[in-house]
């Protein structure tokens, strides 16, 4: 046993702590009746070893690059290497985004972050009446493999690592197979690719539900085609990113962030297990994408809590024996539903020690928010601005100087011992469920969500939860917090749809024909349809083409009633 404090001692010092709160602190008036975090958890006053005194060392926290890896999942974390920073960026045609990419990369940045428009996302092309007026908007447009090839022309694939935001499986297993068609058409294999994908079901249907998805057990089922292909053809990808972020910004606490994006990866594990992978040749590459919200102390404990869950699941559930497939490695973004059109010079304080917390909390990737983005896309300054952020904290900060500084605050410890148990009792609740899959079918998940997030809009308009320029310290004339935003004008859509048109007119119909009909054929027999949609890549057909066939066989999902 390797217990931080002699049980003396720390009789000893509650016994003066008592004496304390009665003498010293109970005569003293407060701010507020009562504090918790932003997800409910009530907070002392004051911490002390007595609130640490079953912490065993050894089990409980040990070393960095050792399981649990609470304290970082790499012997040297910082001092190595810093997190990669990787800012959001996309709109407009392919020709647009990739000059943004290649900004970045010019300021300094070492990854992509590539976020797509709307029909994009959601399985639709340029041209499709439902969607053209979103083409470009809120996202590059993206619809055959000729705009992936624009998308990243000129720009090393083989070595700058790559992140595509693609959401629900039904788009990402089309994105990603364009993507991956596209390299070996450079002669870049796919073993040298590096990068991840988002490819998580949950979120798109239990959050972001949108005309079109797939049923829940098909989406589960392209999303561990995903996983399952690349385990197999291209090692060094993270086939997918349990998306925490999502659910956190849809409303749920912390706590839940972590619990869902468990259960998700728990359900992957399984399945891809029953179709005969081996654990040690997938699970090193799941990785999660985490929201780094305004509690700064509960979101620096959240992931070290997050770390220690999935090792002992790995461990203990799945009978892990090679350390890596114990590692949660996760990526983060400073928290989207914080930025405020109200005095949005706040927005650059805020990202600030948002992104603090996420990088002391031992993140592996990181995006920060720009001060513009609650009233557009953001500019090149505003960009530029949200990446020297992350790069004042690598380099001048002193916070990556050592590992896991947090480590043994009282506070801190206790705290995430809190946030673990929380966590895996609502983990537990979903297993009683029969699983992630039978719980969002029975409408769980949108309940527990839409129930913390009427709680935290309540704690705003009731004054209990302030937010600087919002409820508080309110500017009666906003004026003078203009910014300049990026605009987009109907040119975009106008170029997207003409681009489709005229790929349309040019390419082989019959290759097209056949490619559409090889994944109607592997769709109903059940086959991984990776293969079949990197075909479709090739032939030329469209992003809208290959996902049509697909909701065809499948269907469409309708969300269960939530009372």
């Amino acid at each position: 046993m390797a217990k931080l404090f002699r049980s003396e001692s720390v009789r000893k010092i509650a016994e003066e702590k008592k004496t304390w709160l009665q003498d010293c602190y109970g005569k003293q008036k407060e701010l507020k009746p009562s504090f918790k975090t932003l997800s409910g958890l009530p907070m002392k006053a004051l911490y002390t070893p007595e609130d640490c005194a079953s912490i065993d060392y050894l089990r409980d926290l040990g070393f960095p690059g050792l399981e649990p890896f609470i304290r970082g999942v790499y012997p040297t974390m910082y001092r190595g290497r810093t997190w990669t920073q990787r800012q959001l960026a996309g709109y407009g045609p392919p020709e647009e985004t990739n000059k943004r990419y290649k900004f970045l990369l010019e300021q300094g940045a070492t990854g992509i972050n590539g976020v797509f428009d709307y029909p994009t996302l959601r399985g639709y092309d340029s041209t499709d009446p439902f969607a053209r007026a979103d083409a470009g908007q809120g996202g590059v447009a993206i619809d055959t493999i000729e705009d992936m090839r624009i998308l990243f022309q000129g720009i090393p694939i083989e070595q700058v690592s790559t992140s595509l935001v693609t959401c629900q499986p039904i788009c990402n297993i089309s994105i990603q197979s364009m993507y991956f068609a596209n390299a070996m058409n450079r002669d870049i294999p796919l073993h040298a690719l590096s990068g991840t994908s988002q490819n998580d079901f949950l979120m798109e249907t239990a959050i972001t539900i949108a005309p079109g998805v797939l049923p829940p057990e098909y989406s589960f089922k392209l999303s561990c085609d995903a996983i399952e292909f690349c385990a197999k053809n291209a090692p060094r990808w993270n086939p997918v990113s349990f998306a925490g972020y999502n659910y956190r910004e849809s409303g749920c606490t912390a706590i839940q962030e972590v619990a869902l994006v468990m259960a998700n990866a728990i359900a992957c594990t399984e399945e891809l297990l029953r179709r005969g992978l081996p654990l040690e040749r997938f699970a090193s590459r799941l990785s999660f994408f985490f929201s780094s919200h305004s509690d700064f102390f509960e979101e620096v404990a959240k992931y070290r809590a997050a770390r220690r869950i999935w090792a002992r699941l790995m461990k203990e559930r799945f009978k892990a024996k090679d350390p890596r497939s114990m590692m949660l490695r996760f990526h983060a973004q400073t928290a989207g539903s914080t930025l405020t059109a109200q005095q949005p010079d706040n927005t650059v304080v805020r990202v600030a020690y948002q992104a603090m917390a996420a990088v002391l909390g031992g993140t592996q990737s990181l995006h920060t928010n720009s001060m513009d983005e609650t009233l557009a896309l953001p500019t090149e300054l505003a960009v530029k601005v949200a990446l020297r952020t992350q790069q004042l904290i690598a380099w001048e900060s002193g916070v990556a100087n050592t590992i896991d500084p947090l480590a043994g605050s009282w506070f801190v410890e206790d705290l995430t011992n809190r946030m673990e148990a929380e966590a895996n009792a609502i983990f537990a609740r979903i297993e009683e469920l029969g699983g992630v899959v039978p719980a969002l079918e029975q409408g769980w998940f949108q309940r527990e969500i839409g129930k913390a997030a009427y709680r935290y809009q309540r704690e705003l308009e009731t004054g209990r939860q302030v937010i600087v320029g919002v409820n508080k310290f309110v500017e009666p004339e906003e004026s003078d917090h203009k910014l300049e935003v990026l605009r987009i004008d109907e040119r975009t859509e106008r170029d997207c749809v003409a681009g489709l048109a005229a790929l349309r007119r040019e390419r082989s119909q019959a290759r097209v024909d056949a490619a559409l009909a090889r994944i109607r054929a592997d769709a109903g027999a059940s086959v991984n349809l990776m293969p079949a949609f990197m075909q479709g890549a090739e032939s030329l057909c469209t992003l809208g083409e290959m996902v049509d066939v697909l909701r065809g066989v499948f269907g469409t999902y309708r969300e269960p009633a939530v009372f």
